[in-house]
């Protein structure tokens, strides 16, 4: 396995972090005050889901590199499509070649971690994204306990880390489930998960991937184990690690973000990883996945932009726990006649215009140079107005700066008010766009921007979500 491993890595977290005490607050007349408050916990706008915090996590992962890969795998217990390529709608969203081979991983938590290990020992470049939004009854534990969000991992050659090896283990041990069709988690007695699952399940597996990889337990400077700090603590003090080996669950940053945590907890460990240092991450979930790596001398300049520090510092903490609710399709409010309409899809003109609708392709004139969105035929500009002359555009990561923007508190929007507008492009061009992710009195006159795979609308007579790009704040 020698020069394969990790390339480099990708994290996004929901902007919105529900702070605990919101919770504790709202609910404290059944709990007695016994509710957790410490922290908070990040959640998904109503316009996001698994797929859109994959692609972004994604876009942090490529940065500038080339979008050249040979397979797309996303793991995922929360995919929004039962019978659709959900990995085939993130590639699309990050215009990668239709040549890829693109796979959805579901059915555990630790499908993100086999999926790494599949793509470790495997050939080519492979992207493995994990993103997962799981829902929680209220007042449930899981409810304090959850988070959302997605990690990237491009797996390749080893500028980031080298894979030393893994070991994987399959075991139908419950210790959670949730039956097709039903939304909520049941959980059952933690002691009994520790004591049965973590405590006698994870060392053996563990103890053959350091085997594998020829390392003692004595060296391994970061053990990744997606579980409460106590629990990565004894587990690594079981194991002849040092204590202090055991990694930060991000518990109070955001939560447990299911499929993704593991990686999302590598990804912060690679951030804080001097060349040299062992790294053991443990996938858990019917069953165990052990993966061994070697921080590479250039970790450095395999960071990404934001990666897990950015992503955690992009939160911004939100009291509001009904609004939580409602964004999150636990709370049916009641939004007026202007929320009454068809939102139904026509998948032929999708199909057609994919490129534009899916990937954010515009057209650029060849005579004249004027970028335009949507292409079209004739060139918008009027010195020029020449006919066919478009090439294709991305305008994705291209940023931009609010022209004009209205604030409209009359239009049906699931989190008012409804902020549409007009953008100016760096480099030129002019799109007009809807806005998401930013509040009342938020934007301004040539605030920059830039722009973010969301849901456009849900069509729930024929259970079907559309997805387009939207503007929102450049805060990184």
């Amino acid at each position: 396995m020698s020069g394969r491993g990790l390339s480099t890595w990708g994290a996004y977290l929901p902007r919105a972090r529900l702070e605990r005490t919101a919770i504790a607050q709202a609910l404290g007349w059944m709990s007695q005050g016994r509710s957790r408050t410490r922290g908070t916990r990040s959640y998904c706008n109503w316009d996001e889901d698994a797929l859109t915090m994959a692609v972004e996590a994604a876009r942090d992962c490529f940065g500038a590199r080339a979008r050249r890969v040979d397979a797309v795998t996303l793991a995922s217990t929360t995919l929004p499509f039962a019978d659709r390529s959900n990995a085939g709608l993130v590639a699309g969203a990050l215009t990668l070649d239709d040549r890829c081979r693109t796979a959805d991983a579901a059915g555990s938590l630790r499908a993100g971690t086999s999926a790494l290990r599949a793509a470790l020992e495997g050939e080519g470049l492979a992207l493995v994204v994990a993103s997962d939004a799981r829902a929680a009854k209220p007042a449930s534990p899981q409810e304090q306990a959850y988070g959302h969000g997605a990690c990237a991992l491009l797996v390749g050659p080893a500028d980031a880390a080298e894979y030393l090896g893994g070991e994987s283990r399959t075991a139908d041990f419950v210790d959670h489930y949730r039956e097709a069709g039903v939304d909520f988690d049941y959980a059952l007695e933690e002691r009994w998960i520790r004591d049965e699952g973590y405590a006698k399940l994870v060392p053996p597996v563990v103890k053959a991937a350091l085997a594998r990889a020829g390392v003692e337990p004595a060296g391994v400077a970061q053990f990744v184990f997606p579980a409460a700090h106590s629990h990565g603590r004894k587990l690594a003090q079981t194991l002849g690690m040092p204590e202090s080996a055991a990694a930060e669950p991000l518990a109070d940053g955001c939560g447990d973000t299911g499929t993704a945590h593991p990686l999302l907890m590598l990804a912060q460990a690679l951030e804080r990883a001097r060349p040299g240092d062992v790294l053991v991450v443990v996938g858990f979930g019917q069953g165990v996945d052990a993966l061994v790596f070697r921080a590479a001398p250039g970790i450095e300049s395999a960071r990404p932009a934001r990666g897990v520090s950015g992503a955690l510092a992009a939160g911004r903490a939100d009291g509001a726990y009904v609004r939580y609710l409602s964004h999150s399709g636990l709370l049916a409010l009641d939004f007026g006649m202007r929320a009454e309409r068809d939102s139904r899809t026509a998948q032929s003109v999708a199909w057609r215009k994919r490129l534009d609708v899916t990937g954010f392709v515009g057209g650029r004139c060849t005579a004249c140079g004027t970028v335009q969105f949507p292409r079209s035929r004739a060139c918008v500009n009027p010195d020029c107005r020449a006919f066919d002359t478009q090439e294709a555009h991305g305008l994705a990561e291209v940023r931009g700066r609010v022209k004009t923007f209205t604030e409209d508190w009359l239009a049906y929007s699931p989190s008012p008010p409804h902020v549409y507008g007009n953008v100016e492009l760096d480099g030129g061009g002019n799109v007009f766009i809807e806005f998401t992710d930013v509040g009342a009195g938020e934007l301004g006159v040539g605030t920059p921007v830039r722009f973010a795979w969301r849901m456009k609308d849900v069509d729930r007579v024929r259970g079907f979500r559309r997805y387009f790009w939207k503007a929102t704040l450049a805060r990184t």
